[in-house]
């Protein structure tokens, strides 16, 4: 019987993603039965969203989350050598036009939750004078020091009716927050909020968006969730 209802369990876990009318009497049937099994499930890195939550078979996200880590990590390693082949570029060439802007194209639906804060990825870059956004870490790197003006506007989207908005965005500086922006309630079906600050940046400071962990940011519309920035005037280093 206990060998049964773990056959019945994996046979719904492979169809749980089936949409067909035909198969929605036997997937319930299938998750009946996987709800009375009692013994713990060997779990076989089932997405999150599984139907068998509830039985333990949710914990592929970890494992996904420090591949992810391993990424981050590398391009990090990378974008630091970068970096510093571009100070010593400019060190021979002088300083160069700085501005960016980028933003979530439509193809990005939802971003979160995640366990731990996380940089945005804004994958859509129309201008990058200097070189100093790198998409892939959603950051921007000050290629010489000096006064910047960055904004950023942040726009969420509930897909039905009576949903939950729940997102925090803030804009950070080396690693600390300057300004957020969040929303916590189940009325609105769609916001949106936009700041601009002004920072004295040093030349290798990163400023960057990210949403704090847990949090939910949904329903893009191209354009409207977007990072930019650009130097106001340079400094002495």
């Amino acid at each position: 019987m206990r060998v049964l209802v773990y056959v019945l369990f994996v046979s719904g876990l492979l169809l749980d993603c089936a949409t067909t009318q035909e198969s929605k009497a036997t997937m319930q049937d299938l998750k009946e039965a996987a709800q009375k099994l009692e013994e713990d499930i060997v779990c076989a890195m089932w997405d999150c969203d599984c139907a068998f939550r509830t039985q333990g078979c949710c914990c592929g996200n970890t494992e996904l989350q420090f591949l992810r880590d391993q990424v981050i990590e590398t391009f990090q390693s990378v974008s630091g050598k970068i970096n510093q082949l571009t100070e010593e570029i400019l060190e021979v060439i002088g300083p160069v036009n700085v501005a960016f802007t980028a933003f979530l194209g439509e193809d990005v639906k939802c971003i979160g939750p995640f366990e731990r804060n996380v940089s945005i990825p804004y994958n859509v870059i129309p201008l990058n004078e200097g070189h100093g956004y790198n998409s892939v870490l959603g950051l921007f790197t000050a290629p010489v020091s000096g006064v910047y003006s960055f904004s950023l506007s942040v726009y969420c989207r509930m897909q039905r009716a009576g949903q939950h908005m729940y997102y925090k965005v803030q804009l950070m500086r080396n690693g600390s927050p300057e300004v957020a922006m969040w929303e916590d309630n189940a009325q609105d079906m769609e916001d949106s909020s936009s700041h601009r600050v002004l920072l004295s940046l040093q030349r290798g400071d990163q400023v960057y968006a990210e949403l704090v962990q847990n949090r939910t940011l949904c329903g893009n519309i191209e354009g409207l969730n977007s990072f930019s920035g650009y130097l106001v005037y340079p400094v002495a280093a």
